[in-house]
């Protein structure tokens, strides 16, 4: 089976959990196309929902398949589920995310939800986090500075570029992808990097996470976090 089949199959099986007349975190990343496409089909069947999209490709993909949007203001602060990719998922329900640099924004929509599925391909299941470099938010300001606090902890880190020019954020600032080899402590490794001057967010998502999908040859399984 194709790794597109694969995320088709995830993606099928997330909308499953999404309920009619509810607000939806829509996350972004590959696997999140398939899952707007059969959004949009449930919404052209008499479905009721509206999504927050965390990108503007998602946005842009939501317009195309006619899925309704809206955006948090004083009255919209929360969402029924949110669903999204992963770079990496691990045991314990630790991944990494912000391939696509959209993390912060993604992360936010995961605290509002009240439940957060995740659909991936077969290929990002792991033992530990660390093959995929994690990424890290900066400020522009300083991102120097803020670099050498956090090769102090370890890793190799590069600011990521796009066309020779820093990759820019949808907020603005940028991304430093920081090889750690190997992360053994998901939840120490954000705590300290959250606590240095500069640092906006980390991709490490710690057990923000209710439910994962898979997707395999045989099919999409799920992984239930039993809190």
């Amino acid at each position: 089976m194709s790794r597109e089949q694969q995320k088709q199959d995830a993606a099928a099986k997330a909308v499953e959990y999404i309920p009619d007349n509810s607000i939806v975190g829509l996350g972004s990343g590959s696997t999140m196309y398939w899952v707007m496409q059969q959004l949009g089909e449930l919404v052209q069947q008499g479905m009721h929902v509206q999504g927050i999209p965390s990108s503007p490709t998602t946005e842009q993909w939501a317009k195309e398949f006619h899925v309704p949007l809206v955006y948090f203001s004083t009255e919209i602060t929360k969402a029924d589920v949110a669903i999204d990719g992963a770079d990496e998922v691990a045991p314990g329900f630790h991944m990494t995310k912000g391939g696509g640099g959209s993390l912060l924004r993604e992360k936010i929509i995961a605290d509002a939800a009240d439940k957060v599925i995740i659909a991936v391909d077969e290929s990002k299941i792991v033992q530990q986090l660390g093959s995929f470099p994690l990424p890290v938010e900066v400020t522009p300001f300083g991102w120097q500075k803020t670099v050498r606090d956090i090769q102090s902890l370890g890793c190799d880190p590069v600011l990521r570029r796009s066309h020779g020019a820093p990759f820019e954020t949808d907020n603005a600032n940028y991304v430093i992808d920081c090889d750690f080899q190997l992360i053994e402590r998901p939840d120490e490794l954000h705590n300290q990097l959250i606590q240095l001057v500069g640092v906006v967010e980390t991709g490490l998502f710690a057990d923000q996470v209710d439910i994962v999908i898979a997707g395999t040859d045989s099919g999409a399984e799920m992984f239930e976090n039993k809190r």
